[in-house]
């Protein structure tokens, strides 16, 4: 359909452009990945991650997003890539979630919060869009009942084979 392709692209282009800004300028990105990190790490029970980690754990998001983001502006296993983006956008959505502040910064937090959800709706919609074929689901399904028509018949010609050898 004509919509999708201009819809995808434009979805993309968030998804590219944080993506790269993450990548090329962490520092910007690793005060609330510090949060995060800290957080997880507490949970695990593992020591913190280094700034250096830390650094490369922002990167090395920023450049899945931004890759992602590219396989779903062009096309290329949209439903796969919007999957991954979903997925890529829920810790920055936890990261940002502006229940825990007050005041000015809580405004700033519930902003990133709320675009990061409409992020991740987005790009769920996208991911399960199977562009008018039939899902998975439907396929299994189909494939399940043609499996047992086709064992049904074979059951019958091999009643009717040992019917006609006994007699």
């Amino acid at each position: 359909m004509l919509l999708r392709r201009f819809a995808r692209p434009l979805l993309a282009t968030s998804f590219v452009y944080d993506g790269v800004q993450a990548a090329l300028h962490p520092a910007e990105h690793t005060a609330a990945a510090r949060e995060g990190a800290t957080l997880a790490t507490d949970r695990l029970g593992v020591k913190p991650l280094s700034d250096a980690q830390l650094t490369l754990c922002v990167r090395a998001h920023g450049v899945a997003t931004a890759l992602a983001g590219v396989l779903l502006g062009l096309g290329k296993a949209p439903r796969t890539a919007a999957l991954a983006l979903a997925a890529l956008t829920v810790p920055l959505a936890v990261v940002n979630e502006p229940f825990t502040t007050k005041g000015a910064e809580r405004q700033a937090r519930a902003t990133k919060f709320v675009r990061n959800l409409g992020a991740v709706g987005a790009a769920l919609i996208a991911g399960v869009d199977t562009e008018g074929r039939p899902g998975v689901a439907w396929r299994v399904s189909h494939a399940r009942q043609a499996a047992a028509k086709a064992t049904a018949r074979s059951a019958r010609k091999a009643e009717k084979k040992l019917g006609d050898v006994a007699s």
